[in-house]
């Protein structure tokens, strides 16, 4: 039997910037644990598939911020030398527990050791310590799809000026070229955030996302369900309020009760997105595809009350050893506390990987076949999730993956392909209106904009404008005065990182977050005034570059005035 419809996991890999930014509790060792837990993992989970000749297509999201620290050499010695101390906190409970004369105990111990060791050995011998060039070799061999992002997940629809929308794509794909060697063809916006187009006070039209996005190349990005299925646009962002055009209220180029045509509109399909900036009908389209994010499958991970992940025989994520920190325990239950959990059995979590793994496939296919005779169309299932999720968070889940995968190589009703493969093979027929939206809560952009956070627009926008008045001080610069404009057009990008109000929303490191935020806005103001006062700070613009090494390559330039 001929494929009725196609699958793909879109992954979105993505860290905050902590390079040489401090150990537990946060800093570089969210990369060790994530390394480690989730990357090396996948990776392992993917190589071996294809030893065994399965052959799965996969899309696979990797933030340029994230590729630079991976790439940072720095970086890989202290992951190597996060994995000598794991191995040997484990190596010293076996002992410890021998001692008290608990031998599950011992033996989860020793589980432990070999899992490190043999991460620690895929890291140095199986990748050659090079984490990006073995995701690099898969999407060579046209098994994964490797998308992009913003430079450093920069919020695009609340940044106030273009010249920082296309410095952040533009850093970007720049960099995705440098390591993949070649440019990307799809991209995941940050936190699934989009802006149609809208009217400035003066009367001109502010372009949609869509149109950055098509003048860099990119033929394609991800959406939330609620974005395509239904459900009214933000109309009233958070955003309206804040920027350099003022307190105004968004017009829109496509009027809101406009903005979702009335039709039936699936994640099935993937769409053109239509030019808003146009304003014209929906026959208009921008050149640009959106897929939208499935939401039975997601929540059949996602789901707190009936996801895999909450299964009682899963390792226990939050309960850690008080001497090595290791998670000995299992989820036992959904109400058991913390001190009555039972002991991690891995055995036992394999049995329900396979079984879990099985009804996932399953599910994925019978929705497909289920469309297919509904509408005698070819569907698509993306089942979108944050990569860190398996692995780092569900223990088991990587090796969830790997089987998925394998059920559904071997499904004659599936197509397992990468989303850019699929646009190419099955175009879009319609075009739609895409909301104002986000995956945070209600939708909008309230997760970054709130009572908590509205204090941190302000230096993002001054500094947006500021750099653009330093590209125009400085047409013709020197070798000092380009090296300190281009490091404080890196110390801009990471400032717009929409990690830090989000990190003070959740409150997870509120601390942490306000810190890593403020001392980029004082770097980046430390490096104008030099070059405001005419005098180029070429020593801390190398100092600095040694701290927040990343983007080589980066242009100045790319923060003109738009």
């Amino acid at each position: 039997m001929d494929p009725v419809g196609a699958f793909t996991f879109v992954l979105h890999s993505h860290l905050p910037y902590a390079r040489m930014a401090g150990r537990w509790p946060h800093g570089e060792e969210w990369i060790h644990e994530a390394a480690s837990e989730t990357y090396i993992p996948l990776l392992n989970a993917l190589y071996d598939l294809k030893a065994e000749g399965v052959t799965y297509g996969l899309t696979v999201g990797l933030t340029p911020i994230l590729v630079e620290q991976l790439a940072d050499a720095d970086v890989i010695d202290h992951l190597d030398e996060y994995l000598d101390e794991k191995i040997a906190a484990a190596k010293a409970d076996i002992d410890r527990f021998e001692e008290a004369n608990e031998p599950h105990m011992a033996f989860l111990a020793t589980y432990y050791t070999d899992f490190f060791e043999t991460i620690k050995q895929s890291l140095d011998e199986r990748y050659d310590r090079d984490i990006v060039g073995a995701f690099k070799a898969l999407q060579e061999e046209g098994l994964i799809e490797i998308i992009t992002c913003a430079a450093t997940h920069g919020y695009l629809p609340l940044l106030g000026r273009d010249s920082s929308i296309v410095g952040q794509l533009t850093t970007g794909i720049e960099a995705y070229k440098r390591h993949f060697g070649r440019p990307p063809r799809a991209i995941w916006l940050p936190e699934c955030a989009y802006r149609p187009a809208y009217f400035l006070p003066d009367g001109s039209v502010r372009p949609g996302i869509e149109a950055f996005l098509h003048k860099q190349g990119i033929g394609l990005f991800f959406s939330e369900t609620h974005t395509i299925e239904g459900g009214q646009p933000v109309g009233v962002a958070a955003g309206d309020a804040i920027g350099p055009y003022g307190e105004v209220k968004r017009r829109y180029v496509v009027p809101v009760q406009q903005a979702i045509p009335r039709r039936e509109a699936s994640t099935f399909k993937a769409y053109y997105v239509s030019d808003t900036a146009a304003g014209k009908g929906a026959e208009q389209h921008s050149g640009v595809c959106v897929i939208g994010r499935d939401n039975r499958t997601g929540m059949q991970v996602w789901s707190a009350e009936w996801g895999y992940p909450g299964d009682y025989d899963y390792r226990e994520f939050h309960k850690k050893d008080g001497v090595s920190g290791m998670q000995y325990w299992r989820v036992s239950g959904s109400k058991v506390d913390l001190g009555f959990k039972d002991e991690y059995h891995p055995d036992w979590a394999k049995y329900k990987v396979g079984e879990h793994a099985r009804h996932f496939a399953w599910l994925a296919s019978d929705r497909l076949q289920q469309y297919h005779q509904d509408t005698g169309e070819f569907g698509l299932i993306a089942s979108n999730y944050d990569t860190e999720l398996f692995g780092h968070w569900w223990f088991e889940g990587i090796d969830w993956i790997k089987q998925v995968l394998k059920h559904l190589a071997n499904d004659p009703a599936v197509e397992l392909i990468c989303a850019s493969d699929f646009i190419e093979k099955y175009p879009p027929k319609e075009v739609l209106h895409i909301p104002e939206s986000s995956w945070g809560m209600g939708g909008n952009h309230w997760t970054w904009d709130n009572h908590d956070t509205h204090w941190m627009w302000g230096p993002i926008h001054g500094s947006e404008l500021r750099m653009e008045k330093l590209v125009e001080q400085y047409p013709d610069p020197d070798a000092d005065e380009t090296a300190v404009l281009n490091q404080a057009a890196r110390e801009l990008l990471l400032l717009q990182s929409s990690d830090w109000p989000f990190l003070v929303t959740t409150g997870q490191a509120r601390e942490y977050a306000i810190r890593r935020f403020t001392r980029h806005v004082e770097r980046f103001e430390a490096l104008a005034r030099s070059l405001e006062n005419g005098q180029a700070d070429r020593v801390l613009a190398d100092e600095l570059f040694e701290v927040d090494k990343v983007f080589p390559d980066i242009d100045f330039r790319w923060f003109k005035a738009r």
